[in-house]
């Protein structure tokens, strides 16, 4: 069922972040920082855009999600979750072993998973791949891309978003999570990372740029690169690193740390007010 009550989804992405810490803490290990910041993104797109239905995870006219930054695997299993692919109580097995709750994306433990994802770099080329295949199947599905700022150093990532604009994929849809902070600090001067907007248009893509935190913009987008014939699109969302939570926003450390219980009961203390604020 598709929400567009924009208060609605709200409320729905803050679960998702609480689902994310919940499971970061319980392993003691995983990366907070980076998926928090698309929690907003990830909402939209399972429960207000994608063509996919939790009862039939398989069926072949499905939308697709590559979350190519697959570190950001809490967020993928938070929203998964809250979309009844599996059972809730599941989060707190994340990263134990026998879980299929893996610190990175399964795509055949975890169903609802479309690619198996976590060598970066990678992901693009996957997805680029699905959408050729929807083209030759005029099968309709649409593909979406989940990167990370710090990711577009990779160099397979040029080659993937070449072979999308050759090919006019307008199937495809790319998000850049641009929060600007990677686990060596901020992207310009780590690898020098600038002028991202005139890099994809001279690849042939239709850019967008919004603020990756308002519902608003982020379905308006999605609508927008819905509409947009004959050429690929990315939406660089200008976001938060450990959006949510107070001591995480904007912090490079929390990129790959879990929180002491002290820290877990104020996130979700956090968590917990602005979901009676919304």
């Amino acid at each position: 069922m598709k929400i567009t009550n924009v208060q609605a989804l709200k409320k729905i992405a803050v679960e998702v972040r609480k689902g994310i810490i919940e499971e970061v803490y319980s392993a003691q290990s995983g990366h907070p920082g980076g998926s928090l910041s698309i929690a907003d993104i990830l909402t939209v797109l399972y429960f207000n855009q994608m063509n996919i239905d939790e009862k039939k995870p398989q069926d072949s006219n499905r939308d697709r999600l590559v979350l190519s930054k697959g570190h950001a695997a809490p967020a993928l299993y938070s929203v998964l979750a809250q979309k009844g692919y599996f059972d809730k109580d599941l989060l707190c097995t994340f990263r134990k072993i026998g879980s299929n709750l893996q610190g990175h994306p399964d795509m055949r433990k975890v169903v609802g998973v479309d690619m198996t994802t976590g060598s970066l770099g990678q992901g693009l080329s996957a997805a680029v791949g699905m959408a050729i295949a929807s083209k030759m199947d005029s099968a309709g599905c649409r593909i979406y891309c989940i990167l990370g700022d710090g990711e577009i150093e990779e160099g397979q990532i040029w080659e993937a978003v070449m072979a999308a604009g050759k090919n006019k994929l307008d199937n495809l849809c790319v998000v850049l999570d641009n929060n600007n902070l990677q686990i060596d600090g901020e992207i310009e001067k780590v690898g020098g990372m600038n002028n991202i907007t005139e890099k994809f248009l001279s690849f042939g893509f239709n850019v967008l740029n919004i603020d990756g935190h308002n519902m608003d913009s982020i379905i308006d987008a999605f609508t927008t690169a819905k509409q947009t014939k004959g050429k690929p699109t990315i939406i660089i969302a200008k976001t938060i690193k450990g959006k949510g939570i107070s001591f995480m926003e904007n912090k490079a450390e929390w990129h790959g740390k879990a929180p002491s219980e002290e820290q877990y009961n104020k996130a979700m203390e956090e968590l917990n007010n602005i979901m009676i604020e919304i």
